[in-house]
């Protein structure tokens, strides 16, 4: 936090019921915990996460996700769809439509995100827009 970073950003990943599968080293609340850790740090920082979807999750378990990130403090969404970057990676589960990547536009920002950015060919690193 000393070097004042403008956005914080740390990657969820995906839902938390396929976690232990796709991030194995990796637990879900920490992940949150560490962006809610550094807000409360810097209260000015913009703090950003984003998911990947296409691994088997549920709508219900997308919107969850959203709203526990709302309740973190994370001020920005990205979400893509999941590319199988090896054969030694899970397997895409589903291909969402653009047309779904609108629809998660238009439910997410009523946890209150100062920004959301869902693209088929989103990244996490994509910046606020």
């Amino acid at each position: 936090m000393g070097a004042e970073p403008d956005i914080y950003n740390h990657t969820t990943e995906t839902v938390p019921r396929p976690y232990p599968s796709i991030r194995p080293k990796a637990v879900y609340a920490n992940s949150l915990g560490l962006l809610r850790h550094g807000k409360r740090l810097r209260p000015a920082m913009v703090t950003k996460s984003g998911v990947m979807v296409g691994l088997g999750e549920t709508e219900e378990e997308l919107l969850a996700v959203f709203h526990n990130m709302r309740e973190h403090a994370i001020d920005v969404l990205t979400v893509g769809q999941y590319l199988r970057p090896t054969k030694k990676h899970a397997e895409v589960q589903r291909f969402y439509p653009p047309e779904a990547f609108v629809s998660l536009r238009a439910q997410a920002p009523a946890p209150g995100f100062r920004t959301v950015a869902p693209a088929a060919l989103g990244r996490p690193s994509y910046p606020p827009q």
